[in-house]
């Protein structure tokens, strides 16, 4: 879910809420919480020659022979005994030791707070919630309402470091994303971002704020006593603040953060230069989280909802829609559109998709659950509007950000798909990996529609290690582009295709096994990368080497983002030229969303979605259709 070099190397129980919430402190934060962050492995640096066999296996699908060749040889004289190679990846090894991540600083940097592209479709993923049905704004209130209820119910786990800690294949895994996306905020700067965290202050936020037609408010969501409102009381202060921007007459200031970071970083200093708009912008990225109310979208047909719901998702429709309703740096936004369309943005830069699905299907769960408590209405001070001068160079930078935004919303091709014909206890019933089965399915989508494979990015969770990201999976293997160019060759018996696929599957789930153990080869490589830049005058040729570039050239982009929640995710494409994938396996169905540019004549993600459907029917057929062997 990102661009450029860096951008291309991504992407990627229950307990019973409290009911007085403990504000977090620094100090509160080293108990249980730190205790189990440091019980967790170090994150490892691999072997150097096991990162460059299989680099060079991983280029073999995808490079032409000649090309290979010479790959080879550069590898060959990268990692000679007292080479360059070596001396980096001592380089790394020393690195590691002194650090509590080698990676997570170096990742931070490179594939977030220094590209440049704007954070919307670029970046920033979405997610879509089933469409629901409000008679009135005031059901949108009342959803609303609980929403927040729901959220500020998972911050007490939070907050009281109660949080259930997640397992993979027996294994703890880090908890630290959990505790970044909320109070936090990516700050623009001209040539690189920050990200600020405010849950640790001496007085952490205790308010969000919301957004209804381009303006913000600031709305308090705790007593004076330290409990969070009742669902009853915000919804009066959400009452209250659609009343008062009734009017839409305001510049969508919001429109600004959807810019080019670097122009957006000049802008930024501008606009705080007015102390006014300095305290407004402060307010909104202290916040704990933003939800937007809004405005209804255009109608489409009830089969094109999740795809429409899609690009509000993503960017707001344009400043004539929502985009003016957001404020994109914020880490998460909640969106609640009039007509029951919902779900959420993220800014990508703290937290990968599965802390912030866990963290939607808590709230989905809170919201379903029947009011129980009706308590004393205290009156509360009205939610305080946040005001903005507008200078003529800020209307400037707002018109400049409009036109930018207005090019992305109509670039950005996309298509979302209820998969209904079977889910992931197919996959199951043949004893497959229903992700690996969706991947296959997905690269033989993409070889029936080019004829070729190409390099695909899988996100690969690193949280079996203290302050773990991403690696990534490399779908595109040499079983993979066995299996694709065999599956409609009429001269191929099933039983020696259905074997093809049987190997491919291994395959992959081999590469997950091994990626989620810390031993890919995208992570090692871009470290190694690194750490030249940093003790070399020039970079080794490996690393200039059109394969190295090539095999960053994810055309495909893709992501599991599996929730109890019947929702699913969706992202731009990394490359000009490609897709993002990312889907939902249900037990009886697969939500996925697949996006592609329009300015690329090449693409087109209605044909890659239905190609993608017809996949999974096809390899659905053939394992249906041959025999199994009798052993």
């Amino acid at each position: 879910m990102l661009g450029n070099l860096a951008r291309t190397m991504v992407k990627t129980g229950v307990v019973k809420p409290s009911s007085l919430v403990k504000p977090v402190s620094v100090t509160r934060i080293t108990g249980r919480y730190l205790a189990h962050q440091e019980g967790l492995p170090k994150l490892p640096v691999p072997p150097l020659q096991q990162t460059c066999d299989r680099y060079l296996a991983v280029l073999d699908p995808i490079t032409d022979p000649e090309e290979l060749n010479h790959t080879r040889k550069l590898v060959e004289e990268f990692q000679k005994p007292g080479g360059v190679g070596e001396r980096l990846q001592k380089g790394l090894e020393r690195r590691a030791m002194k650090m509590e991540n080698w990676l997570s600083d170096w990742w931070l940097q490179t594939a977030y707070l220094e590209y440049r592209m704007p954070v919307v479709i670029h970046s920033s993923p979405g997610v879509v919630l089933p469409r629901l049905e409000f008679s009135d704004r005031q059901g949108q209130m009342r959803y609303a309402a609980k929403l927040i209820a729901g959220v500020l119910d998972f911050k007490t786990m939070i907050d009281n470091e109660t949080l259930p800690v997640e397992f993979l294949g027996g294994k703890p895994l880090c908890m630290n994303q959990y505790y970044r996306v909320l109070s936090s905020c990516r700050i623009p700067g001209t040539k690189r971002d920050t990200v600020v965290n405010y849950a640790l202050d001496k007085k952490p936020p205790a308010h969000i704020t919301v957004v209804h037609n381009f303006q913000f408010f600031v709305l308090d969501v705790y007593n004076s006593d330290g409990t969070p409102l009742t669902v009853d009381q915000i919804y009066i202060q959400l009452d209250k603040i659609w009343n008062s921007s009734l009017q839409a007459n305001e510049e969508p200031i919001g429109i600004l953060t959807s810019n080019h970071r670097n122009s957006w970083g000049k802008a930024y200093n501008n606009l705080i230069k007015d102390k006014t708009n300095e305290e407004s912008v402060k307010a909104i990225q202290k916040s704990i989280f933003t939800v937007c109310l809004d405005a209804p979208m255009p109608h489409k047909s009830d089969e094109m909802y999740w795809t429409r719901a899609g690009f509000q998702m993503l960017h707001g429709g344009g400043s004539r829609w929502n985009s003016g309703n957001r404020w994109f740096d914020k880490t998460l936004q909640f969106i609640i559109g009039e007509d029951g369309t919902c779900g959420l943005i993220y800014e990508h830069a703290p937290a990968e998709g599965p802390p912030i699905i866990a963290l939607l299907d808590h709230v989905v769960e809170y919201t379903k659950k029947s009011e129980m408590v009706r308590t004393p209405m205290v009156p509360l001070r009205m939610p305080q509007k946040l005001h903005f001068n507008i200078t003529p160079e800020i209307k400037k930078d707002i018109e400049e950000a409009k036109q930018n935004l207005y090019i992305m919303v109509h670039d950005l091709d996309m298509k979302i798909s209820v998969f209904s014909h079977f889910g992931k206890n197919f996959p199951k019933s043949q004893k497959m990996s229903p992700d690996a089965f969706i991947q296959m399915a997905l690269q033989l989508a993409h070889y029936r529609m080019y004829k070729r494979c190409c390099p695909t990015y899988e996100s690969a969770s690193l949280r079996m290690f203290r302050l773990g990201r991403t690696d990534t999976i490399r779908s595109a293997s040499i079983d993979s582009a066995r299996f694709v160019k065999a599956m409609d060759d009429s001269t191929k018996q099933n039983t020696e295709k259905v074997a093809l696929l049987e190997k491919a599957i291994k395959a992959h789930r081999d590469y997950t096994d091994m990626a989620i153990r810390g031993q890919a080869i995208d992570r090692h490589l871009l470290g190694l990368k690194l750490q030249a830049t940093e003790d070399l005058p020039s970079l080794p040729e490996v690393f200039v080497d059109p394969s190295y570039a090539a095999s960053l050239h994810y055309k495909l982009s893709t992501s599991q983002v599996p929730a109890k929640t019947n929702c699913v995710m969706c992202f731009g494409p990394v490359v000009p030229d490609g897709y993002g994938v990312c889907y939902n396996p249900k037990d009886s169905h697969i939500n996925y969303a697949v996006s592609a540019f329009n300015s690329c004549k090449d693409t087109n993600a209605a044909l890659m979605a239905q190609a993608l459907e017809d996949a999974l029917l096809d390899m659905k057929t053939l394992l249906e259709q041959t025999p199994k062997a009798k052993l």
